[in-house]
């Protein structure tokens, strides 16, 4: 039985050599697998060696598990504007896995996969890897409803960053002095393999850390002990080594279409009527504006703390706040996929005082009529970039991790 279960490897390992790539990854599965019921190493079977190659790497490769229509993937966190764009695609088509629907269609001429993503880091990240994997995602769009962290902005003003930040991702310690765990270098993580986060000074000169998060007190400033660390990501370019990143940036070609939208943003929700005064239950003060540039930053905390916010605002020049985007960007750079994202501010992070204008923007269906607003005009624009320049696909410049 014993020389059975050994010829059967060594026909195995023969098709990791000479299979597809698909069929290789299976033989090498079942080669290992029969080894670890004998109880020995795959490798005391025979004087040669299993390796990996190159091809064995790459068999993951991108998407389109089910469906392969070069596509824009939108991934929206709330989910009435997700209908509102859904209702709007043409020739629709819905999927599902593990219960979350993806609806593929055609929306102002561009070929798309829309899903609702549901609230939280977590969410966001394994609904945006599901797309890559099952369809073959170009470009992705985030869009959703965000706090706001610039004082500067007003309810219903729908933002556009140029980069994202995960500046939850800390080292807490005990204090506000620049940790040295792995030796006398001030901020040196490499021992725990993680790395803090940088900044350069008034004068241009890095710093080992960002300002850690004080507290304000009637005592005065408290420390939290919280450094804002990098996140550590593996893409097909840097592996194995992987590297670290702190601001994910941005599709240049995709942050200079939004750049020239005029989106018609309405002051009112869709049940207002016309021509009235403006009825507070139905209407925000302001006219809502589309704001391009700064930071975006992403956590999985609800953010209820006016000091945290304007730390956010004054050291990492963050205009909104919400908990789905960065995760999204993470997934798109480690997937080589470009990325925007467009979030409607629903209040001022952390505000005490009360605001009709976030009721008005919550009940009245103003924030997901906005948010679908400049996604739509971003994908007409979108079209009638790519038709210029060659198309979807060719226009589709990869992030280089």
């Amino acid at each position: 039985m014993l020389h059975l279960i050994c010829y059967f490897f060594r026909q195995a390992r023969a098709l990791v050599r000479q299979c597809t790539k698909v069929a290789r990854a299976q033989a090498a599965l079942l080669y290992f697998c029969g080894a670890a019921l004998l109880g020995h190493s795959a490798w005391a079977l025979s004087p040669e060696p299993l390796k990996a190659t190159a091809d064995t790497v790459s068999a993951q490769g991108k998407g389109c598990l089910t469906e392969c229509t070069p596509r824009i993937g939108i991934v929206s966190a709330f989910g009435a504007e997700a209908d509102l764009l859904v209702g709007q695609a043409q020739g629709r088509k819905t999927y599902m896995f593990n219960g979350n629907r993806f609806t593929t269609g055609v929306l102002r001429g561009n070929p798309v996969v829309i899903v609702l993503s549901g609230v939280s880091m977590i969410n966001s990240t394994m609904v945006t890897q599901m797309m890559l994997d099952h369809f073959r995602v170009q470009r992705l769009v985030m869009s959703g409803i965000a706090g706001g962290l610039n004082p500067a902005l007003h309810v219903g003003d729908v933002t556009v960053p140029d980069h994202w930040i995960m500046p939850l991702e800390v080292y807490w310690s005990h204090n506000s002095v620049p940790p040295t765990p792995c030796g006398d270098t001030l901020g040196d993580m490499s021992c725990l393999g993680l790395k803090l986060a940088t900044h350069k000074d008034a004068q241009g000169a890095v710093q080992p850390t960002l300002p850690p998060f004080e507290l304000n007190t009637a005592n005065g400033k408290v420390p939290t002990g919280m450094f804002v660390r990098e996140n550590f990501v593996m893409t097909a370019k840097n592996s194995p080594k992987g590297e670290f990143v702190f601001a994910y940036p941005v599709d240049a070609d995709m942050l200079e279409v939004a750049r020239e939208l005029q989106p018609k943003l309405s002051q009112c929700g869709p049940a207002a009527k016309p021509d009235a005064a403006l009825d507070a239950k139905q209407c925000v003060r302001q006219m809502p504006r589309l704001v391009v540039g700064g930071a975006g930053a992403s956590a999985t905390v609800f953010l209820a703390n006016a000091d945290y916010r304007k730390y956010l605002f004054e050291n990492l020049h963050a205009n909104t706040f919400e908990m789905e985007t960065a995760a999204l960007a993470h997934v798109a750079y480690a997937n080589g996929v470009p990325y925007i994202a467009f979030r409607s501010l629903s209040d001022l992070a952390g505000a005490e005082e009360f605001n009709s204008d976030v009721v008005a923007l919550f009940t009245s269906g103003l924030a997901e009529a906005n948010e679908a607003a400049v996604t739509l005009a971003f994908l007409q624009a979108w079209k009638a970039r790519s038709d210029r320049v060659g198309g979807l696909h060719t226009s589709a410049k990869k992030v280089q991790p």
